[in-house]
């Protein structure tokens, strides 16, 4: 079996070969052309598809989990049409869009209920199953890890200046490169009540960065931070940090109320 780590392969030309069980990590394809192939039973995560044109193509079965921006199926932008009966489907989702510093705090409120609900119902199950992973997803102990360091990267450093301000048990998304400075301990196995409190911190940062928020500083871009981390050091729109936290929150959730409905039926066997 061939390995190819940290090699230029730009240009090859691969002509009735066979990539059955081919593991494809941190790979940049750019202007890439798939003429006449096949690809059966694949799993794409955690990757950019931006620009992709798909003609003549056999389309079955195909499952899209991720940020859609514009989607054209036959000519016909479907984006809007995902987005609408998202809406639809999940009540409050909409209110993640907000647009002025009272829609900001609103929708905090709603995703702190929401997310007391998600809570109390992991609460109910065996605490080992906390840590276990349901079709390689994060666990719900990690999805809580994450979420902090959501807030930190896009609050307490893109917002609010602090060049490092991680806690041990934080846990960026998996495809992000090994950053000094940033922990990744895959390995921890907190308690739900330690995740839980490392958590409120930082939701009580939120909530007291929303509550003085105006409509001046929403406006406003931030100022970038020196040094390695996670955003890099640019600077970004103070509403496109918050969206980000907002999506994040919500959208996390709706997995761990997935994955917690896996747990169960687990549990209950």
């Amino acid at each position: 079996m061939a390995d190819f780590t940290d090699e230029d392969l730009s240009g090859s030309r691969l002509t009735r070969v066979d990539l059955s069980n081919t593991r494809f990590e941190r790979v940049h394809l750019e202007h890439v052309e798939l003429i006449d192939s096949e690809m059966y039973d694949m799993t794409i995560r955690g990757t950019d598809l931006i620009g992709v044109r798909m003609h003549g193509v056999e389309i079955v079965d195909l499952d899209i989990v991720g940020e859609v921006v514009k989607l054209t199926v036959n000519g016909v932008d479907v984006a809007s049409f995902v987005q609408d009966e998202l809406d639809r489907r999940h009540p409050g989702r909409a209110a993640m869009r907000p647009t002025d510093p009272d829609g900001y705090r609103a929708a905090w409120d709603l995703l702190e209920e929401l997310w007391a609900g998600t809570v109390e119902r992991a609460r109910r199950l065996d605490p080992a199953l906390l840590h276990e992973s349901v079709d390689g997803e994060w666990s719900f102990i990690e999805t809580l890890r994450h979420l902090a360091f959501a807030t930190d990267a896009w609050l307490s450093r893109a917002i609010l200046g602090d060049p490092s301000p991680w806690h041990p048990l934080e846990l960026p998304w998996d495809q992000m490169p090994d950053t000094p400075g940033i922990p990744r301990d895959r390995a921890a196995r907190p308690s739900l009540e330690e995740v839980l409190e490392l958590r409120e911190s930082r939701r009580d940062a939120v909530r007291r960065y929303l509550d003085r928020l105006t409509s001046e500083a929403l406006e406003r871009d931030t100022v970038p931070v020196e040094g390695p981390g996670w955003p890099p050091p640019e600077s970004f729109p103070v509403a496109q940090c918050l969206r980000t936290i907002l999506n994040e929150e919500w959208e996390h959730r709706l997995y761990a109320e997935r994955d917690l409905a896996v747990l169960e039926s687990r549990s209950s066997v």
